[in-house]
């Protein structure tokens, strides 16, 4: 199903064109014949499942990979994107989904990190009067923003929606005319989306190309002016904004009608026995003690403002941060990880937030990261069974459906939702007892979204417990058996399925509701 090209409104004038783009890598065609324009003052949103193709046409024109066949057009002339600087001295900026920030640097040498004055220097350093003005210029590009904090302040103190609003200050100090966005909400909490949305159609009404890229889909309806679908490397086509349903859209991205209520029914069978305990736990860094109970089985969701202290509990349950009272219990037994060694020892894993740092070695092959947890029983006398190993990773690949050339294909070159399902595998060839996953679907398109939910309610099925921690509220609904809400690092309510709303979730985790009887 394709949708017919929406024009671009010529009346605003044209800014960007990319005509017959294909781009090769081994093993596969990432883009084939793609053509894309932007105009003056418009927000285009690119959509597509991971894998589409979106991040490699948004690196070509960034001057980050070379097409091997294509023009680019910037303002009706045609230029070669031969490196990221001869892009940015366009006025092209790429911000990444990963922050491309320094932060042990300070904001104002973040904005104009790599583009520094070569005048005013002594013995390397800026001098006094040079840093003044840098300053005074970082703070003018701040306002512009919205973003209220001293240009001296250091990035690392920074919340990710104060980074993101960062680096759009550092694309305006390039002149940037084209600002590239990629998932830029996806870390965010709603009040940060909201301003950063605003901040883009500030943006947009002061002449500003913008190309915006997230899985997102009411957010990209809400903001943008034109709708472009890729899939497989492919145009599919495009709506305005006034033609543009969620329901179609998801649709032409996956090629096939997706049911919106992709979600797990409700379970006609109890969840059975506890299997962990949490009993007034106390996690490094808070004053609160947290309880709960979760059963064989069961998906207990846990929701929560960001601060509110979930990802922590999740990484001391999984030993990666040390208790400091309280007790669990593992299916009886006291439980008390020494580090994570002995939660993976004991069935307790845990598929972390950031996939790329903390779940992940990018440059090792699918089948190496698949084996890298449970390698000590791929081998005999030190030498690893590299036949145990392609049989285990080949399997979980099947299972998951990896798209990947192969499972000596390096993760690094994988889409993000291949990279998740990577995660995920190396998990379940360990035949995990607990297995706790934290934001598993972020910067996750909506087919694959579909696909690990499905793989998560079969975990459950297995007698597998699952803890979900996540920032999509659609996802916490519609996933969770129960449904534990956190709020200032203490446990506000657990909920049932039947007691759990939207505007419930929404009003404890801010504190406007009272805390009913835990469920």
């Amino acid at each position: 199903m394709a949708l017919p090209a929406a024009p671009v409104p010529e009346e605003r004038g044209a800014l960007l064109s990319m005509s017959g783009i294909t781009k090769r890598f081994p093993g596969v065609v990432a883009l084939r014949d793609v053509s894309l324009s932007l105009a003056r003052g418009e927000v285009l949103a690119l959509v597509g499942e991971n894998g589409a193709g979106k991040s490699t046409l948004m690196k070509i024109l960034a001057g980050a990979e070379q097409p091997d066949q294509g023009e680019i057009l910037v303002e009706g002339r045609a230029v070669a994107l031969d490196g990221v600087g001869a892009a940015r001295r366009l006025g092209i900026a790429l911000i990444h989904q990963e922050l491309m920030l320094a932060p042990n640097l300070d904001v104002t040498a973040n904005i104009f990190l790599g583009n520094e004055p070569r005048h005013g220097r002594r013995g390397g350093l800026l001098a006094p009067l040079a840093r003044a003005r840098l300053d005074a210029r970082a703070e003018a590009l701040l306002g512009r923003v919205g973003l209220r904090v001293a240009p001296t302040t250091p990035v690392a103190r920074l919340t990710p929606g104060q980074m993101q609003l960062v680096e759009i200050a550092k694309a305006l100090s390039l002149d940037a005319r084209v600002i590239v966005m990629d998932e830029p909400t996806s870390s965010l909490t709603a009040a940060e989306s909201e301003h950063l949305l605003s901040i883009i159609r500030a943006l947009r009404d002061g002449g500003v190309g913008v190309i915006y890229i997230s899985h997102r889909l009411g957010e990209v309806l809400a903001l943008s002016d034109r709708v472009m679908v890729l899939r497989d490397g492919k145009n599919v086509g495009e709506r305005t904004r006034a033609e543009a349903r969620v329901d179609e859209i998801v649709a032409i991205m996956v090629g096939r009608p997706l049911d919106a209520a992709y979600f797990r029914a409700a379970r006609v069978d109890a969840p059975g026995p506890p299997i962990l305990a949490v009993e007034d736990l106390v996690v490094a860094g808070a004053d609160a003690r947290v309880s709960f109970t979760a059963r064989r089985g069961e998906i207990l969701g846990f929701a929560g403002l960001v601060g509110s202290g979930r990802t922590e509990l999740m990484e001391t349950i999984f030993g990666a941060r040390p208790a400091l009272g309280g007790r669990m219990l593992l299916a009886g037994e006291p439980y008390r990880p020494r580090g994570v060694r002995d939660a993976i020892a004991r069935g307790v894993y845990l598929a972390p937030e950031d996939r790329k740092t903390h779940g992940l070695v990018l440059p090792m092959s699918v089948a190496e990261n698949t084996s890298l947890p449970g390698v000590g029983g791929y081998g005999r006398l030190g030498w690893l069974d590299r036949r145990t190993e392609r049989r285990v990773a080949e399997a979980e690949v099947a299972r998951l459906k990896i798209k990947t050339p192969s499972i000596r294909q390096r993760v690094v070159n994988l889409s993000g939702g291949n990279q998740q399902k990577v995660v995920l595998g190396k998990w379940l060839a360990m035949s995990p007892r607990v297995l706790i996953l934290d934001e598993p679907t972020r910067g996750v398109d909506v087919g694959a979204k579909a696909e690990i939910y499905r793989h998560v309610e079969a975990l459950s099925g297995r007698g597998i417990t699952i803890l979900m921690v996540s920032s999509d509220m659609e996802e916490v609904v519609g996933m969770s058996d129960r449904v534990v809400v956190m709020r200032e690092r203490r446990v506000q309510a657990v909920l049932s399925r039947a007691d759990v709303t939207p505007e419930r979730i929404a009003a404890l985790m801010t504190g406007s509701a009272q805390p009913p009887p835990c469920a």
